[in-house]
């Protein structure tokens, strides 16, 4: 075997890896929605599509008496 066929196998090797590796992230993604705080960060994806002066805001604003 010599260098050339290696590299090629080693090229797809890691090819297959990266790929293994692109779907176990994305599903960690969507099985984990939440984080450890009960925070759904997916909804912050909405501000991009809904960002007019007139929409409302992803998230509601807490008055200051109810975290005292």
């Amino acid at each position: 075997m010599n260098f050339d066929t290696f590299a090629a196998y080693a090229y797809f090797g890691l090819i297959i890896f990266l790929v293994i590796m692109l779907y176990s992230y994305i599903y960690h993604l969507y099985t984990k929605r939440k984080s450890a705080d009960g925070v759904d960060y997916e909804e912050y994806a909405k501000m991009a599509l809904d960002d007019d002066i007139v929409d409302t805001p992803v998230v509601s604003a807490k008055s200051e008496d109810k975290e005292k």
